[in-house]
């Protein structure tokens, strides 16, 4: 049992909550209640953890980063993995949990010793950071979870650290059981929430790292989750642009004056640059990523800048993911290139090539579906443009957009984010872009474009569940409007049939048609003529997106 919170044990809670959140990755995604086939909150905790021990497996101890910082060993630690979380974020769980550890890292910042009473005053802050993190935070979800942690640690009132940890733990999974109560949708599927789930094995293994008894067994350990392909290696993102062969990372210590003429000379060499500082050190430390084909003068050019350390280099064509899946970045401008403060671009949230095609000609850089912070940084930094729209396409992707926008701001770009929940929202948003306007009037416009747009979706229903459409079962059709189920049924075109008529029963000029990749031959066709006979006067407009999960996305404007 430890008496105070060390780094040692910092470094333990780390390792041990991700194989705790590992070994039950397959059953938090099972508890997205929804039935369409995007459960995936176990995996993006997994992925912004296992970004939080990679970046706490980078030197523990650089030459004066906790003085220069005013921190102690343990607040360098613990900053560490709150900023190492933060970057991996995926998902409003993955960002949410980033938050509630920055709130802890914030409390232990100088902290020589922390007892009981020092723990409870962390999670009351990670609780309050978490809140604020949410625009409308909603009741029955994490942020339940972390606070009733925090009045669980508090109310005890000990300075017995294990006791503390225990309170916290404790009330957490309280909570959890209470959350259906608050949500009725957790209540009409019998599930607790997921990320408040996560949470707690987050606490749970933060007792045993402080109890010293190693990671509890799991119910059920399954092999090595999907997620463990998606993970970015050490240090940075796994952006992947095409046209050169090796990503080159390393960690820089140098002078900030060194890394300005290091960012000329490696832009010279290739693309996908990003040159981001800790804030930390004396000298400070950099975090350098670059996509070559000479690795050793990307590597030199560090070494005459500075001292280069944890030098990490892949082959871009061991990593690539096919259909702009999570982790890829797809080459629609080249990176690196010296920002232009009064340029614009905009990044946006997509999957398929034809979408990516589509996107990529209206002047956009694409990242694959439910990227990480770092991903969007990225992707923001590539397009070498100081003012950036991002388009994220997917509610659970805003919450990641709007952190990569902070981000992205405290280095001096104007960064904002329409909150687009559907392509077919972006493609009306990019539709109205006027380089003339002022920036923030063209956001506005980009906005109400993507607002006025009504969109749908046809899906293939991954788990039963009761909808305002009725109950519907594994491989069930659902046809969706707004992220509502209205249509189940067993024939897609039929599904698809229904969906249309009902979107455009409450009117509409124009309605764009998306094709998924697994949708059959004809199926354009079938839909051209129920349009034409049934909706004379709506103009069509159809792609090919080849997007997973979703046979048919529709826009209608």
């Amino acid at each position: 049992m430890l008496d105070s919170l060390d780094a040692a044990a910092i470094r333990r809670w780390c390792g041990g909550g991700l194989a705790s959140l590992r070994a039950h990755q397959h059953e938090i995604d099972q508890l997205n209640v929804y039935p369409v086939p995007d459960g995936d909150t176990g995996t993006n905790l997994v992925l912004t953890l296992t970004s939080a021990q990679q970046a706490l497996d980078q030197p523990a101890d650089l030459p004066g980063e906790a003085e220069a910082a005013g921190q102690t060993p343990l607040g360098a630690a613990m900053r560490r993995m709150a900023r190492g979380a933060l970057l991996g974020a995926r998902g409003n769980s993955g960002v949410i949990v980033s938050q509630i550890l920055r709130g802890m890292a914030d409390a232990f910042a100088t902290s020589v010793a922390v007892r009981g009473g020092e723990l409870a005053r962390a999670l009351r802050r990670a609780s309050e950071a978490a809140y604020a993190a949410v625009a409308k935070p909603v009741e029955g979800t994490v942020l339940s979870v972390v606070a009733a942690a925090a009045d669980g640690a508090g109310r005890i009132s000990s300075d017995d650290l294990v006791a503390v940890a225990r309170a916290a733990a404790r009330a957490a999974a309280e909570a959890l059981a209470r959350t259906p109560q608050q949500l009725p949708i957790l209540a009409r599927a019998g599930v607790v929430d997921a990320g408040g789930r996560g949470l707690v094995l987050l606490l749970e293994a933060l007792v045993d790292a402080l109890s010293n008894t190693g990671p509890r067994p799991a119910a059920a350990v399954a092999g090595p989750g999907p997620a463990e392909a998606l993970v970015p290696p050490a240090g940075g993102s796994p952006a992947v642009w095409e046209g050169f062969g090796y990503e080159v990372q390393y960690l820089l210590d140098a002078e900030p004056d060194a890394v300005d003429v290091l960012r000329g000379a490696l832009d010279g060499l290739g693309d996908s640059l990003v040159v981001v500082g800790t804030g930390e050190g004396k000298p400070p430390t950099w975090n350098v990523h670059i996509h070559v084909d000479d690795i050793g003068a990307a590597v030199e050019a560090g070494i005459v800048a500075g001292r280069p350390h944890k030098i990490s280099v892949t082959r871009l064509v061991d990593r690539l993911h096919p259909h702009g899946g999570a982790g890829h970045v797809e080459p629609c401008t080249a990176a690196g290139a010296v920002t232009d403060p009064g340029a614009r671009a905009a990044v946006v949230v997509a999957a398929g090539d034809g979408l990516t095609s589509l996107f990529a000609a209206e002047g956009a850089v694409v990242v694959g579906r439910n990227p990480s912070i770092a991903e969007m940084l990225a992707a923001i930094t590539a397009t070498g443009a100081g003012r950036v729209v991002l388009l994220p396409n997917d509610a659970n992707t805003h919450a990641v957009a709007s952190a990569a926008a902070r981000e992205a701001a405290a280095t001096g770009l104007r960064v904002s984010v329409v909150p687009t929940r559907s392509p077919v929202q972006a493609l009306a948003a990019l539709a109205v872009r006027d380089a003339q306007r002022p920036f923030d009037d063209d956001v506005i416009a980009m906005a109400e474009a993507a607002g006025a747009c009504r969109y749908g979706e046809v899906c293939t229903a991954s788990r039963e569940a009761l909808t305002v459409a009725g109950r519907c079962r594994p491989g069930d059709l659902l046809g969706l409007v707004d992220g509502e189920v209205h249509v189940i049924g067993a024939d897609l075109e039929e599904v698809c049939r229904r969906l249309l008529d009902r979107m455009l029963g409450g009117g509409g000029e124009l309605a764009t048609l998306v094709l998924g990749a697994d949708a059959p031959g004809g199926l354009e066709e079938r839909l051209r003529g129920h349009l034409a006979h049934e909706w004379p006067f709506v103009e069509l407009h159809f792609y090919a997106g080849g997007q997973p999960r979703y046979h048919l996305l529709v826009g209608v404007e």
